[in-house]
């Protein structure tokens, strides 16, 4: 009798499957963004995010206790200034609506890991993620107002700085300014490969960032590329990044897979607003099962490669580690 091969001795129930899962995470492994709102007191539904909110800085803690709640340690924090101008300039103050925020975390919850967000384009009247001269981003004239950013947030108390303005040479700029004040010890996680991606739409809404004029593809990477991606990757390990980025996840798991597979540095994902809002609108119709699309989704990005993840679903998907619904 002809032997038969039978791998599906190894998924025939519940216990051998989670035995023989060759990709594992925890919650260790989530990132989950939290939007400030210099302006605001209390908390307010972000409707183009539903079920996560803008926090004033009388509510931040909030968020980060339902963080603790669910067992996520790290979120990324963006945001929202009560004024805006050409430069910037909130962005760097020290009484910045970020700044602030990190004090009033780290004063409630100093072992919480605290990443910043460090760009631009929330705080600029224009909405674009650098200096303008004319119509056009100056590149180095951007670098210096970003080394500035960084070097505020990480004075105020952030664990990791990630920059996501897709200048050139940020990297190298940043490292320098934070090392020679001392802080040498303070990570940068890179957005090193993030592409100007039609799902970024909701989070700008959520933020107030889009651009007044034009759009970012002279800046952000063109979907078509994914050598394009490598060599980002290789010019910010060069410059001293610690954590490289791939964003979005969704569509370019091939880059996550690549990237991972070429550096040896860790790797994040971003599974961004237009990701999650078109999970939540599919299943407010009825057409798919949230809770497995959010289990599914979030599985190929860590079997793709990626060694972390900022999501909005951070705190479910750590309940499903827990269960054992995922990894």
């Amino acid at each position: 009798m002809e032997l038969i091969q039978r791998p599906r001795r190894l998924r025939r129930n519940e216990a051998v499957r989670r035995l023989c899962r060759e990709t594992r995470v925890s919650p260790d492994s989530l990132i989950y963004p939290i939007f400030v709102d210099e302006t605001l007191s209390g908390v307010r539904p972000i409707e183009s995010l539903p079920g996560q909110y803008h926090y004033g800085l009388d509510s931040v803690n909030q968020a980060v206790e339902a963080c603790m709640e669910h067992g996520v340690g790290h979120c990324i924090l963006f945001g929202l200034p009560a004024t805006k101008d050409a430069c910037g300039s909130s962005a760097w103050a020290e009484d910045g609506v970020v700044q602030r925020a990190i004090r009033t975390i780290k004063a409630a919850w100093p072992g919480f890991h605290v990443i910043t967000d460090v760009c631009m384009c929330e705080y600029t009247d224009h909405g674009h993620c650098g200096i303008l001269h004319g119509r056009e981003v100056d590149n180095d004239e951007t670098l210096e107002v970003l080394a500035k950013t960084a070097l505020s947030h990480v004075e105020a108390g952030a664990d990791m700085v990630a920059p996501s303005d897709m200048m050139d040479g940020r990297i190298a700029a940043i490292r320098a300014v934070l090392d020679a004040n001392g802080h040498t010890m303070t990570p940068i996680m890179s957005y090193a490969a993030k592409y100007a991606s039609a799902f970024y739409g909701p989070f700008r809404a959520a933020a107030g960032s889009a651009p007044a004029f034009g759009d970012r593809k002279g800046y952000q990477m063109d979907p078509h590329n994914r050598k394009e991606a490598l060599k980002e990757c290789a010019l910010d390990v060069e410059e001293g990044a610690d954590i490289l980025m791939v964003k979005p996840a969704m569509n370019y798991l091939d880059v996550i897979r690549e990237c991972a597979d070429t550096f040896d540095l860790p790797l994040c994902a971003y599974s961004v607003s237009g990701e999650y809002a078109m999970i939540k609108a599919a299943a407010a119709a009825g057409l798919v099962d949230e809770y497995r699309i959010m289990c599914e989704s979030a599985v190929s990005v860590f079997r793709a490669g990626a060694n972390m993840l900022i999501t909005y679903y951070a705190k479910e998907l750590a309940d499903a580690m827990r269960k054992g619904d995922l990894g």
